[in-house]
């Protein structure tokens, strides 16, 4: 089942209460499910519902999927907190917000705000009945795989921790078929054989019968066993199944195994949304391979930015000390706070304050933490004129955040994710050229991408590696074409030099000839990053050399590329596993910048 998608208005700006909110003692948000009998937090995210009382019958959670969509027009989470009276009127009482309930119709205000997870449709990924039973139970399982896993992760023969995997023929078959060339999947088969060849080295024929130990090459999680079909299997499928077709073999072999072993889950994992949906028709146990999955909900991904609460300072105001230091001829203000929020909190996260009474907002940057005890860097605000970058000047609070972090020198790796037309590609090349041309912090831009088409191929490009790249590079085009402006007095002599000088500083490079390279002193920038698998995001991010800045752009909404989900996308990936580093950092841009067309067609359309 496909993690839920993001929403589908970028052009709105996340409201306060959107964003998450520090608490004591709590981390925003919860990261996993657990067992069945937990609130109903484990099907949406956000505040747990209570569960009922002992006397009532519990319900399952394909029984709550299957009520969910019924209820569209209930918000499941809990009534969001009432907003601040106006001054004059009298703050409404506790009793007769708890009297009207969740049957209430929704006021006129709230249904104008957006609101992004209150109707959003709730998808989980459920476990077959046979797999929750066998957790239950505390018995070990058998996981049938399809050709497809394998090929998509060849180190899944060892991610099934204590339980047994078993290898029907016709997925050696379908592994041989698929091994020549030169394309990842050919080249994850290969690996697979090869691990396939050094764990049956050296064993008996009865070892093989009775299962090989996956331990054996020193993967100590992997406790069970792997089987291979020995012999050939007499289960029969249902009339107009055409046998001769390779997913039809590997369900007979789940089938016979389930004849042949009555009291075990045997569970068929397979990438094949259809594979799956026969063998459940049939009556077997079949489940998606979720180990490449880093979340099981895109709404749980590190934002990179957090709302403090308004009380923030009554709670951590006490013993706080400030100073300033002046770095790059900036003076910064730097607060040492203490106080029961700071745990929850990572380093190079942003944090920020904006008090309903008047007072001066906050706006800052986590630097260090120590136990409960942060040091917060105030930002440099790019929104102002005199701090433009390149002629551009942040138009959001988001924007501002990021351009904090594209310019800081300390900072190698940036990930920037968001929907289309909120700035990514614009802010990425105007930092650029302002620390290639201006500062000469990096002598040179790399722009690289994948070239995944939306629609049909057109097929072979002429010309040399960066003449075959420029058509997939028509958004840095059309970006340069607004910083290439520049002064108006110039002339047209003028002009044609200052985009030869820029032309000559930035490189079109193919992710095709990646390996091997290393990158020093240079600006590079992963276009379309969603697009790229967890392999080929390590494969790329591992090229920097000494003084180099990597940045990601991507939008997790929009992937092309087959059996990769918001969930397992490589950006993901790497925003997940960079969260809390002090020399790499992320923010989430929420609001739409690019005309007022684009922005009503977002909302409309």
């Amino acid at each position: 089942m496909p993690l839920p998608k993001l929403p589908t208005k970028p052009a709105t700006i996340l409201l306060a209460k959107d964003y998450p909110r520090a608490e004591p003692g709590k981390t925003p948000v919860r990261a996993t499910a657990k067992a069945e009998n937990d609130p109903v937090e484990d099907l949406i995210s956000g505040p747990a519902v209570p569960a009922p009382k002992a006397t009532k019958p519990r319900k399952s959670k394909a029984a709550l999927l299957a009520e969910a969509p019924a209820r569209e027009d209930t918000p499941v989470a809990a009534p969001p907190t009432p907003p601040m009276p106006a001054r004059g009127e009298k703050p409404a009482k506790p009793g007769k917000a708890k009297a009207e309930g969740a049957g209430a119709k929704l006021r006129e205000s709230d249904m104008n705000e957006p609101h992004p997870a209150k109707h959003k449709p709730v998808e989980v990924n459920v476990k077959s009945q046979a797999s929750r039973k066998a957790d239950t139970s505390g018995t070990t399982k058998v996981f049938v795989l399809d050709t497809n896993v394998l090929m998509h992760d060849p180190t899944s023969l060892f991610r099934f921790e204590e339980h047994d995997v078993y290898l029907p023929m016709m997925t050696l078959e379908e592994l041989d078929n698929h091994k020549k060339g030169m394309s990842e999947v050919a080249r994850n088969a290969r690996q697979v054989s090869r691990t396939l060849d050094a764990l049956i080295a050296n064993v008996d024929d009865d070892a093989i019968e009775t299962g090989i130990p996956l331990a054996k090459l020193g993967n100590k999680d992997a406790k069970g066993r792997l089987h291979f079909q020995t012999r050939l299997n007499g289960a029969a499928l249902p009339e107009g199944l055409p046998s001769g077709k390779a997913d039809n073999q590997i369900l007979g072999v789940v089938r016979a195994l389930e004849a042949e072993q009555p009291g075990r889950a045997i569970v068929l994992v397979s990438k094949d949304i259809n594979m799956r949906i026969k063998a459940r028709a049939l009556g077997l146990a079949a489940e998606d391979y979720f180990n490449d999955h880093v979340l099981e909900d895109t709404d749980l991904l590190y934002s990179g930015i957090v709302q403090l609460p308004d009380d923030f300072w009554t709670k951590h105001g006490k013993g706080v000390e400030s100073w300033q230091e002046i770095k790059g001829g900036y003076s910064s203000t730097f607060y040492r706070i203490t106080g029961p929020l700071i745990p929850t909190l990572l380093v190079n996260q942003f944090v920020y304050l904006e008090p309903k009474n008047g007072e001066a907002p906050l706006y800052a940057q986590v630097k260090q933490i120590n136990g409960k005890t942060a040091v917060l860097q105030t930002l440099r605000d790019y929104s102002s004129n005199k701090n433009n970058v390149w002629g551009i000047t942040a138009r959001n609070r988001e924007q501002n955040f990021a351009l904090n972090l594209l310019m800081n020198p300390e900072v190698d790796f940036v990930s920037l994710l968001g929907q289309a037309g909120t700035g990514k590609t614009l802010l990425a090349l105007a930092a650029g050229l302002a620390q290639v041309l201006e500062t000469k912090v990096y002598n040179e831009i790399i722009v690289t991408r994948v070239t995944v088409p939306v629609g049909e191929d057109i097929g072979f490009l002429p010309g040399t590696e960066e003449e075959k790249m420029s058509p997939w590079m028509g958004a840095f085009d059309d970006n340069l074409e607004v910083l290439m402006k520049g002064d108006g007095d110039a002339g047209d002599w003028g002009r044609a030099a200052t985009q030869d000088l820029i032309r000559s500083r930035i490189k079109i490079k193919s992710l095709n000839f990646m390996r091997g390279r290393t990158f020093v002193n240079k600006f590079l920038i992963i276009d379309e990053a969603q697009n790229l698998t967890p392999k080929q995001m390590k494969t790329l991010v591992t090229r920097a050399g000494p003084g180099t800045k990597i940045l990601c752009l991507g939008n997790i909404a929009q992937i092309d590329t087959p059996y990769l989900t918001e969930g397992s996308s490589g950006l993901t990936y790497v925003v997940d596993r960079f969260k809390g580093w002090g020399h790499g950092g992320h923010v989430t841009l929420a609001r739409g910048e690019r005309s007022r067309l684009a922005d009503h067609a977002s909302d409309v359309l």
